[in-house]
């Protein structure tokens, strides 16, 4: 088990974890969503692909995480692996990575995500509407002062 920097071969496995768990993000939502697989996303695709990305490996990619400068782009795992300590390591590894004063989106019905932050010194900072798919979804923007 290690986190190491993506390498352009976990990109299928990278598309599997994000299909697997994208959704899941907005299970808290009211409604029903569509997925936009992120190979398939105009805007998240480039954003995600522009950061430095990590994998969290054990034999084969079960999470990876995504950062530019200090935005925490990404951070996904396996809807199997949960539950192991995969999301925590990743979030350790990309403020380790962090220039400082790091950020994030999550979505605001995501109180498992919020929770997690929070107990990284994350607090809320920000609320408002975004899309997704064509669907109005309350996001919250947080900050960790490293």
């Amino acid at each position: 088990m290690k986190i190491r920097p993506f390498e352009q071969h976990d990109l299928p496995q990278i598309f599997e974890i994000y299909a697997q768990s994208k959704l899941d993000e907005l299970r808290f939502e009211e409604g029903e969503f569509v997925l936009i697989r992120l190979e398939e996303d105009p805007k998240r695709f480039p954003k995600v692909m522009e950061s430095n990305i990590f994998v969290y490996e054990d034999g084969i990619v079960l999470g990876f995480g995504a950062i530019l400068k200090s935005e925490i782009r990404a951070l996904f795992v396996a809807p199997s692996a949960r539950g192991r300590g995969i999301g925590k390591s990743l979030l350790e590894c990309l403020l380790a990575k962090s220039l400082g004063n790091t950020s994030l989106w999550v979505t605001r019905s995501n109180i498992p995500a919020i929770q997690l932050y929070k107990s990284y010194g994350f607090v809320i900072s920000d609320e408002f509407y975004a899309k997704y798919n064509g669907k109005a979804v309350s996001v919250c923007e947080m900050h960790c002062r490293d």
